[in-house]
């Protein structure tokens, strides 16, 4: 099933790479960042918003696209597709999850590497 958006996360100093990919998809269109955000407009077939947040879980930049038009239908189609492209870990969410969730599951999530696909429990700490 197509998620309505679509959430990763890459450790912040490989958002070049991903950035530079992004760009042999379609025109990549990037405002300044602003702190620590910056967002911009991915157009591939249509126009995707997209926002990168640095430092959103420690190292983690959360890249965020705003579309249920993307090009990857799930969170793991997405960090496969970046992990072929630029070789680096990649993680995402197990699934589809809101707050009317609850907790339980908003902790589980996997990691896309050299190693494969492996879930893990991604602990924040307050």
């Amino acid at each position: 099933m197509r998620q309505p958006d679509i959430e990763i996360y890459l450790r912040d100093d490989h958002l070049d790479a991903l950035t530079g990919w992004l760009g042999t998809l379609g025109e990549l269109s990037m405002l300044p960042p602003s702190g620590l955000t910056q967002r911009g407009i991915l157009t591939t077939t249509s126009a995707i918003s997209l926002m990168i947040v640095r430092k959103a879980a420690g190292k983690w930049a959360s890249i965020w696209f705003d579309s249920p038009d993307s090009p990857w239908a799930t969170d793991l189609d997405c960090a496969r597709a970046v992990h072929a492209a630029i070789g680096q870990e990649v993680r995402c969410s197990v699934g589809g999850w809101t707050e009317a969730d609850g907790e339980a599951d908003a902790d589980r999530w996997l990691k896309v590497n050299a190693d494969g696909e492996t879930e893990f429990v991604w602990a924040q700490k307050p």
